[in-house]
């Protein structure tokens, strides 16, 4: 496990010794962090790093999961799709159920933080306990909420409207809201197992393991299985590239607790690659963070074609590991890119062929926005940053009435 003077190398000294003052100003305060699922997708993952490292920094942070049965992730699934803009039919007894299981789960939570962070809608509804407790709340929102579906977003509005503050990974994400919003974006561990350097005879084995060429260009994107993330247009786009390069794709990825559409997604993937024995499609655990490591060190490009994207944290893993990645224009992705200088944004599958096969015919461009962007993500997107500012809206929260905004 990491302690935080391992990260001095990374961030520097001074970063170090401000997190660590900041943190002793929070001594003897309980953080608790409740989301959906502790397997599976980026919430869960930035959690695993960062309470252990606020542990270790001297505060008491938790982690609690909600429990809930299929019918409640399916809701919270049409409700996620909803709030991406995605037209879906969910309201009415949808609504009613999913309080049902907000309350349950409020009655079975035994012990509360001192501040109590909510991830995401589905344990939104626990902030009935707010006023009994007179504790403090945060809702932190990891999804883009640009455009959501008006119901929905009136739904979820009357629940957060009574917390201390708002969350959001990028400015365009928040709404209008009588409570403070404030703006903090996510970020990778650069020493998880996901990020950490690793030796180059694993890459290798890893290939092997999979009967992936070394030797042939690897497109690679790494995501979960959902329609939102369109592995079936980088499939199409791949195809159009392979008509000049000879070259692969993996699309790697897995499944979360909370995401009942994955099997459906997967399936389809499966039907569309089944007939190319360049395409390798690898749906593994949530917990195989070095095999993704390794495909991603392997990669000539790294993809991640969103369609609606809260942040899409794969862009800066790549870009950490110095790859050329071409990402759709979406949510948080503009803020991990600037277009022909640290990365390729794109909006069509046309669009992803088209620099796919720039990017393999000119690789000293294509190394050239990977150091950009490597830069740019050591610059903005580490854990320590994300800790800082977490640790100030702790502070905010803890001593003011006034949660202080900051980008």
């Amino acid at each position: 496990m990491a302690h935080m003077d391992d990260y001095r190398s990374i961030a520097g000294d001074q970063t170090v010794d401000e997190l660590l003052l900041l943190a002793e100003r929070l001594a003897g305060t309980c953080i608790q962090n409740i989301n959906s699922t502790k397997a599976g997708g980026g919430v869960a993952e930035i959690l695993r790093s960062m309470i252990p490292l606020m542990q270790d920094i001297g505060l008491d942070m938790r982690w609690d999961t909600i429990e809930g049965d299929q019918r409640f992730f399916d809701i919270t699934k049409k409700t996620h799709n909803a709030l991406h803009g995605v037209p879906t039919r969910v309201g009415g007894d949808d609504f009613d159920y999913f309080m049902e299981i907000n309350r349950r789960n409020s009655r079975k939570m035994t012990t509360w933080g001192d501040m109590v962070i909510i991830h995401d809608p589905q344990p939104i509804g626990l902030v009935v306990e707010k006023r009994k407790l007179k504790n403090r709340w945060a809702w932190r929102c990891h999804i883009d909420f640009s455009g959501p579906q008006q119901n929905v977003w009136a739904f979820l509005k009357k629940h957060i409207r009574k917390y201390d503050a708002s969350v959001f990974s990028v400015p365009q994400f928040s709404r209008p809201l009588p409570v403070p919003q404030v703006c903090i974006a996510p970020s990778i561990d650069p020493l998880s197992d996901k990020n950490r350097p690793i030796d180059p005879a694993y890459t290798t084995a890893v290939l092997q393991q999979y009967g992936i060429d070394p030797e042939k260009p690897i497109i690679t994107q790494v995501s979960r299985f959902d329609y939102l993330k369109d592995p079936l247009g980088v499939i199409e786009a791949y195809r159009q590239v392979r008509r000049y390069i000879d070259c692969q794709l993996v699309l790697l990825g897995g499944g979360a607790d909370d995401d009942p559409e994955g099997a459906q997604v997967l399936e389809r993937v499966m039907a569309a690659a089944e007939d190319d024995k360049d395409i390798f499609v690898l749906f593994l655990p949530p917990d195989s963070h070095l095999i993704v490591n390794a495909v991603q060190r392997a990669s000539s490009v790294v993809l991640q074609k969103s369609l609606k994207e809260g942040f899409g944290l794969t862009v800066s893993e790549a870009l950490w590991k110095e790859k050329p990645v071409i990402a759709g224009a979406v949510g948080g992705i503009p803020r991990q890119i600037t277009h022909k200088f640290s990365g390729i944004l794109t909006y069509t599958v046309e669009g992803t062929a088209y620099w796919i096969k720039r990017l393999l015919n000119e690789p000293e461009y294509a190394r050239g926005l990977a150091r950009n962007g490597k830069q740019h993500i050591k610059n903005n997107f580490l854990i320590t940053r994300h800790l800082q500012d977490y640790l100030t809206l702790f502070l905010s929260l803890q001593n003011s009435d006034e949660v202080v905004r900051f980008h």
